[in-house]
């Protein structure tokens, strides 16, 4: 549950009364769409790019990040700014039982200097003092050349009985031109160098993040499936921009469990992509936040283009141009190891 308390100290009064209103709605929609939290039987694992990640937000954005975040168990975050005050902010909203494992920023151009950040409920997740970023051997360099433009996460968690490394990725870009070849070729180094690791250390992987598929069709997703990865289709059927097109994000499975343990039943648990402007910065909240623009982006502008402004920059540095994709994940085998012991005897 996130600490409000703090709520009280927003000086402006108008501020303060909108962000109560807000949460009040967004905690409605999340209760909604959303499972609940279990002590020990589901894991809520999820993928969020939240757009630039640092303190350039309104202090209402912070409580609605943290909101959402609250309601899953375990979360990968991309983006998150080299300043880290924004990440500490929702931290401390969050309250004293979440923690996070961040990376160093990257450096170049291709990688913007951003960092990626695991944050977790220490109520239900148990982080197994492993972590690193991977880089790949000179004989397995992206085009014979590359590193990846910003490096891959890894961490080894458990939640329940289920022990898993969980790496997180914000795959190269580039341009929308098929003749660029960098993004899938990133995604098929990464999923390849970790299937690898699965089989030789019998552990088991979970890859998500963003990485910009456009299509589930295209060859992108394509290299992540080759290589031994599986995405539910639960996830392939929810685009995670805003405009609910493209599937940027994704959370891929390579797994080394014991047959009678399932994880995930498309018929029996959930995924999805929460959208959140359906409760904070709304199309109708315009005339709300109009205020807050810079005079640039108003002054000589037609409201059309004023609008456009809004939906498209103003509210995505807000909260961000990615949903947060997320899974439901069965963690309690109690029940299948007493079976296989039986039948053991």
């Amino acid at each position: 549950m996130p600490y409000y308390h703090p709520l009280r100290q927003i000086h402006d009064k108008e501020e303060q009364l909108r962000t109560i209103d807000n949460l009040l709605i967004l905690r409605n929609q999340l209760n909604m769409q959303i499972p609940g939290k279990t002590a020990t039987e589901t894991l809520l694992l999820a993928t969020w790019n939240i757009r630039e990640f640092g303190a350039n937000r309104r202090i209402e954005s912070f409580y609605y990040i943290a909101e959402i975040i609250s309601h899953f168990d375990l979360i990968a975050i991309q983006e998150v700014s080299a300043n880290l005050k924004g990440l500490e902010k929702v931290v401390s909203i969050l309250g004293h039982n979440w923690d996070y494992i961040v990376t160093d920023s990257t450096d170049g151009s291709a990688g913007g200097g951003e960092r990626t950040a695991f944050l977790y409920d220490k109520n239900k997740v148990f982080f197994r003092k492993l972590a690193g970023e991977i880089v790949l051997p000179k004989e397995k360099l992206i085009k014979g050349d590359f590193q990846f433009a910003r490096t891959p996460f890894c961490a080894a968690f458990q939640a329940g009985w289920f022990k898993f490394h969980l790496t997180t990725v914000h795959v190269y870009y580039g341009t929308a031109s098929t003749k660029d070849t960098r993004r899938r070729d990133e995604i098929d180094a990464i999923a390849g160098f970790l299937t690898k690791r699965a089989k030789k250390e019998d552990t088991s992987y979970i890859l998500l993040g963003d990485f910009n598929i456009v299509d589930c069709e295209d060859d992108t997703m394509q290299a992540l499936e080759k290589n031994g990865f599986v995405v539910p289709d639960a996830i392939k059927e929810h685009p995670s921009d805003l405009g609910g097109t493209k599937h940027y994000d994704q959370i891929a499975f390579n797994l080394k469990l014991d047959k009678t343990m399932t994880i995930f039943s498309e018929k029996e648990q959930k995924a999805g992509a929460f959208d959140f402007t359906r409760s904070v910065y709304t199309p109708k909240d315009l005339e709300t936040y109009k205020k807050y623009f810079d005079k640039k982006n108003t002054e000589g502008k037609t409201e059309k283009e004023i609008e456009k402004y809004y939906l498209s920059k103003w509210r995505t540095f807000q909260m961000s141009d990615h949903l947060p994709l997320w899974i439901e994940l069965k963690i309690d085998f109690s029940g299948q190891y007493l079976k296989r012991i039986k039948e053991e005897e």
